[in-house]
């Protein structure tokens, strides 16, 4: 295995929401991917989402029991949604993310709002 850049991964591709895997770490994925506006409000039931701010800012709208937040990652910032936690990522402007997630989850999670044609209901792609 080479090492491998994520700049150079992130400049492969030019789809929004539509994460590609750069590697695997014991069972887990690690994903790049472009974001900008909204994504769909999903839960993971069985598994933590870790986020990754590489470039630019993502919100992250959560319904916890004391009701709804957002959370706000700027550019080098990291941020973890519990499992069984409802979300939806929203980046105001073209963004880079990398997330880690056990491999074969899929990017709408296991309940999901209607999936918008903008978003690429996955488990992640190869990169090329």
């Amino acid at each position: 295995m080479d090492p491998i850049s994520l700049s150079a991964a992130l400049a492969s591709f030019t789809d929004q929401w539509s994460p590609r895997i750069v590697t695997t770490v014991n069972d887990y994925d690690v994903r790049v991917a472009k974001v900008e506006g909204e994504h769909l409000w999903h839960v993971h039931d069985h598994t933590d989402e870790f986020f990754l701010v590489l470039e630019g800012e993502l919100h992250i709208s959560l319904r916890e029991p004391e009701g709804e937040r957002k959370v706000v990652l700027p550019k080098g910032s990291v941020f973890t949604v519990p499992r069984g936690t409802e979300h939806k990522p929203y980046a105001p402007r073209a963004t880079e993310i990398l997330v880690l997630e056990p491999a074969g989850t899929s990017t709408v999670g296991d309940r999901h709002d209607e999936v918008p044609a903008h978003v690429d209901a996955t488990t992640g792609h190869a990169l090329a």
